[in-house]
Formats: C-alpha cells, sequence, structure tokens
C-alpha cells in the first residue's frame, strides 16, 4: 500500500512539473521537444517499475549495487523536482491573484476592457517556471556528480595540535585517524584498497579509528578484511564502537542473536590486529615517556542515540599522563560530558556526523544542514586547553555518494609549540 502511494506521489509530481517543461519548450523544435519530453517520462517510468518490482520480489535480494543506485536515483529525481514546484506554486498564487483581481474588475469593466478582455490571458511568467527548473537542475547534477565522484574522492587532511604539556619523545608524533567506514555500503574492494594505501603511506606512529565500521551487521565487514588487516603502524591499530556497530537499527530474532552479532564484531577488530577499546586505556610509550589513550564506546546527548560507553569506567585506576587522548564516536560527547567533567582530556577524536555527506568547504565558508544538528560537525574544535576533532568519515550511508564534503583521511601532527 505505501509503495502504491508512493509511486501515486511521483506521479503527481511528475505530471505538475511537466507543466513547466512543456511550457519552457513551447518554441523549441519538435525534435528537440520530443527528446527532452522522452528522457523526462523515462525517468518517471523507470521510477514506477522499480517501485512496483519490489510489490513481487525481494528488493533485499536484487544485486547489491542496481539497488543502492536505483533508489537512490529515484530520490533524487524526485527530491529535486521539489525545488521546482516551489516555484511553480509561486507562479500560480500570483495566478491566481490575477484571475481574481480580473474576475472583481470586470464587474465595473471600461470600455477599453470591454475590447480587449477577450484578447486577455493570464499566462504563466516565463522568469518563474524557467528559474524553477534550473534550480531543480542543480541538486539534480551535484547528488548524482556526488555519486559518481565524490563517493571515493578520498581527502587527506594534515592537522597540527599544539598542546604545550607534550613531551619531548613525541614531538611530532603522527597520528592517522579514520571514522566511519561502513563497510556495508562499499560495492567492491577497490575503493577501500585506495583507502589503505593513502593510510599506510603517510607512514603515521600510530592509527585511530573511531567507530562505525559496519551499517548493521557484522558479518557486512568480513569481504574487506584482507584489505582492513593491512592497516598497520609502528604503536598499532586501536578502535572504538560507533552508533551503528550494535546492530540497533535491525529487528532481531532474539536479545541473543544481537548479542552475538555485537560480540562477533568486537572479535572482528581484533581479528584484523586492532586494539579495540572498550571503555578503557593503554598507554603509548616512548624513550622512556608516554602519552595515553582512551576509548568508550558509544555515547551520544542526542536521545536517538545510545549512551553505552562509560568514560568513569574507561579511566577507573587511570594514571593520567602529560597528553590523553579520547576515542568517543559522537561528538556531542565532548560538550555533554568531557569538558564538563574530564579537563585531563586534551584531545578527543570522533566522527558520527559524515559532515552530512553534503555541504560546502571552500576556505573560510564552511556550511552543512547537520550544523543544525551538531554544534561540532567537522575540523578541529578548540575550547580553554582541550581540542575535539570530528573526521568527515572514510564511507557512506544511505545516500551512496558526497557533495561538497568529501570523505577523510586525517593525519593530525602532535607538537607543543603554539
Amino acid at each position: 500500500m505505501r509503495i502504491l502511494l508512493l509511486i501515486g506521489v511521483i506521479l503527481l509530481i511528475d505530471f505538475y512539473v511537466f507543466q513547466a517543461v512543456r511550457f519552457s519548450f513551447r518554441s523549441s523544435s519538435e525534435t528537440l521537444r520530443g527528446w527532452v519530453y522522452g528522457i523526462y517520462w523515462s525517468i518517471t517510468a523507470f521510477s514506477v517499475i522499480i517501485l512496483l518490482a519490489t510489490l513481487f520480489s525481494d528488493w533485499q535480494t536484487w544485486n547489491k549495487a542496481f539497488r543502492t543506485y536505483s533508489f537512490s536515483f529515484i530520490f533524487i529525481a524526485t527530491f529535486s523536482k521539489l525545488f521546482a514546484i516551489v516555484f511553480l506554486l509561486a507562479d500560480d498564487l500570483i495566478r491566481l491573484i490575477r484571475w481574481l483581481f480580473a474576475k472583481v474588475s470586470s464587474s465595473f469593466p471600461s470600455n477599453e476592457q470591454l475590447e480587449m478582455g477577450k484578447e486577455n490571458r493570464i499566462t504563466r511568467h516565463d522568469f518563474l517556471v524557467k528559474t524553477g527548473l534550473v534550480v531543480a537542475a542543480i541538486p539534480f547534477i551535484s547528488l548524482l556528480w556526488g555519486m559518481v565522484k565524490g563517493a571515493y574522492d578520498y581527502h587527506l587532511r594534515k592537522i597540527k595540535v599544539a598542546l604545550p604539556n607534550l613531551p619531548k619523545a613525541f614531538e611530532g608524533f603522527r597520528i592517522v585517524q579514520i571514522s566511519d567506514i561502513h563497510s556495508g555500503s562499499f560495492m567492491s574492494g577497490e575503493p577501500l584498497q585506495e583507502a589503505v594505501r593513502i593510510i599506510n603511506e603517510q607512514k603515521a606512529d600510530l592509527v585511530l579509528f573511531t567507530g562505525d565500521l559496519v551499517n548493521n551487521r557484522h558479518d557486512e565487514a568480513i569481504p574487506y578484511k584482507h584489505i582492513l588487516e593491512q592497516i598497520k603502524s609502528p604503536n598499532g591499530v586501536f578502535s572504538t564502537l560507533g552508533n551503528h556497530d550494535y546492530g540497533d537499527y535491525v529487528q532481531w530474532d532474539s536479545k541473543e542473536a544481537k548479542q552475538k552479532n555485537l560480540n562477533d564484531l568486537i572479535q572482528f577488530h581484533r581479528l584484523l590486529g586492532w586494539n579495540i577499546l572498550m571503555d578503557e586505556h593503554h598507554h603509548i610509550e616512548k624513550d622512556g615517556e608516554r602519552l595515553t589513550l582512551i576509548g568508550v564506546q558509544n555515547w551520544s546527548s542526542h536521545l536517538r542515540f545510545p549512551k553505552y560507553g562509560s568514560m568513569e569506567k574507561a579511566t577507573t585506576n587511570l594514571e593520567y599522563s602529560n597528553v590523553n587522548i579520547l576515542l568517543s564516536h559522537d561528538p556531542s560527547h565532548w560538550r555533554a560530558e568531557i569538558l564538563k567533567k574530564y579537563p585531563k582530556v586534551d584531545l578527543m577524536l570522533a566522527g558520527h556526523t559524515h559532515g552530512f555527506q553534503f555541504g560546502v568547504e571552500i576556505k573560510s565558508l564552511k556550511w552543512s544542514p547537520v550544523q543544525y544538528i551538531y554544534k561540532e560537525w567537522a575540523g578541529l574544535y578548540k575550547e580553554g586547553q582541550q581540542y575535539l576533532y570530528v573526521n568527515r568519515g572514510l564511507g557512506f550511508l544511505g545516500y551512496p555518494g558526497r557533495v561538497g564534503i568529501l570523505p577523510e583521511i586525517t593525519v593530525l601532527e602532535l607538537t607543543s609549540k603554539a
């Protein structure tokens, strides 16, 4: 029933927007109009056929790439037309007002109005209609380009973090942070292999992963084990869990099945050679000096995300070092708890937001819809002597692409120099 309702909505939108298409190309040649109309309704036909097919077969068994890109294309096409509708509604409102005014005026006609009345027609505003189509084309083209190019256009960001208490032995210590791999969203291993190549090419002293290895189930990561286990550093790879790693967004047969999935995922981290920190801490030593890593399970100040982590447990019997680094998936943890209760945490590393996979980052201009949900959503933040770095994520979720906010591999260089 919901699918049929969705098809009905799509058809209503398409018929309405088609009025703008037909109006805009009314003076074009018959050949051009034929091509434009054909392409327009082919997209509609494709959308309807795919949605109808879900009623007669299990879409989850379809080829992963076909399924993902087909549904995404339907969403992009429909979503983009909503922008055109805004302008068409404005145009129709203006036409309605003009029509009402004409009706009222016709009650008191002048001689001139009587002569011209039959010739007057309340037509569409060419500017509004064409502007609506142009505006609709922007998200349509951008989102398609984001799937083709942006999804795997890995961006290497190099950041210096000034920590005045940094031990001399760790001056210039380099950390690669990766986050939100979402292995279940990858169509093949090639893009992930390229990411691992870039990671290892940095020859970092330490690699840290801040959660969301999978979308829902631990077995999503199994096909990529031979790739992920290639990630190496002299001081190892340390990891923690994100909100998607717990399987909270899946209907499990039992609590035991859900727990087994989590246990299997934790074991998978270890099979990769990663040191997973489950509300634990670990010291990195060098030349008789040390820094401390603290890793907590997912902890969010947002009600829709879980609070599985415990800083209290992670710091039990902890003898803090001069520099202490926290791995916590959700950046809201920093302002909600870390800044208030844990002043000895010098740097927190997070992910989770993906930068919404959509936005603008051009020099000083930085915008994404996610900023209306998360105060800290991408990049380096500082309050007092404490830092937060929010990684934009390596993979993607839902929409199989990125526009403006590219997938990220971060190199953090620690220094005592301001």
